[in-house]
């Protein structure tokens, strides 16, 4: 095989092509950073937060490719991938999870040794989270506490401790991961049926569209106090409450349960995490 045709490969198995995934584990990473640096984190740090989430994202792609490459090869939408297609070796994906992974180490070595412990839960969170699946009712919840470890390391990153704050954002990011997984389960909840995986749409059943309207607002109200313990000001609620129109817009999407409103409503998720930074954000600049 030619060095851009596995090159092309690697690219779709850390999906890289695809960034959606990187947004919405970003988005309240910068969060914790802003926070914890009072608007004005030190850049030095943001860059670590951002190219360590890019590397443990692909990484974590890696590693659930080949976790669920069973699977995969009964859904549709899954099939090609390059591991369940045999165009990448099993253990060829687990070598590139590492590597990338040691990658991200490296960056924080430079970092106190508070986020150095911090980021071994970090690392042993998003390599088990594919597995989840297998025996979770609720997988999405260890989604959103794998995908808002930042914030506590990036408070531990910039004051050498994880105050209160920053837990309860990672509890906020909780219920927002699983209000937007839950909506990229709906697309596939035929196929967990079939395949005998789980998932919170399948929890949830006929009261998904509730559960999700439901996590959007416990993820906005935990917000609204991580506000408050902050000392933030009208410009991070104006975030909030962009936020909010946002998850109503989703709610108009998802209520007929159709498999592209589900997904587009997922892939949406990107601007309800981009509001509530742009809030944090102008509220220091102002």
């Amino acid at each position: 095989m030619k060095l851009a045709e596995r090159l092309s490969l690697y690219l779709q198995l850390t999906r890289l092509n695809r960034p959606i995934g990187i947004m919405l584990l970003l988005w309240p990473t910068l969060w914790g950073v802003w926070i914890a640096g009072a608007g004005q984190p030190e850049w030095h740090i943001v860059l670590i937060f951002v190219l360590g989430t890019v590397l443990m994202r692909s990484a974590g792609c890696a590693i659930n490719d080949y976790a669920d490459r069973d699977f995969d090869r009964h859904v549709e939408r899954t099939q090609e991938r390059p591991v369940t297609s045999g165009r990448i070796a099993p253990r060829e994906a687990v070598w590139l999870a590492v590597i990338l992974s040691l990658l991200a180490f490296l960056l924080i070595l430079p970092l106190n040794n508070l986020t150095l412990l911090l980021s071994f839960p970090a690392v042993f969170l998003a390599a088990s989270y594919p597995f989840t699946k297998r025996f979770l009712a609720l997988p999405q919840a260890y989604l959103g506490i794998a995908f808002g470890f930042g914030i506590p390391m990036a408070f531990a990153a910039q004051l050498g401790e994880v105050p209160p704050v920053a837990w309860l954002m990672l509890l906020a990011n909780v219920f927002w991961a699983i209000a937007y997984d839950t909506e990229y389960a709906m697309v596939d909840r035929d196929d967990d049926i079939r395949i005998g995986i789980h998932s919170s749409a399948l929890l949830f059943g006929n009261y998904d569209v509730i559960a999700v309207m439901g996590c959007y607002a416990i993820a906005l109200a935990l917000l609204f106090v991580a506000g408050q313990m902050s000392g933030l000001g009208w410009a991070y609620y104006a975030g909030l409450l962009l936020a909010g129109g946002i998850a109503l817009y989703h709610f108009g999407l998802i209520k007929a349960r159709r498999r592209e409103a589900c997904f587009k409503a997922f892939l949406h998720n990107n601007w309800f995490g981009a509001a509530v930074f742009a809030g944090i954000a102008a509220d220091y600049l102002l």
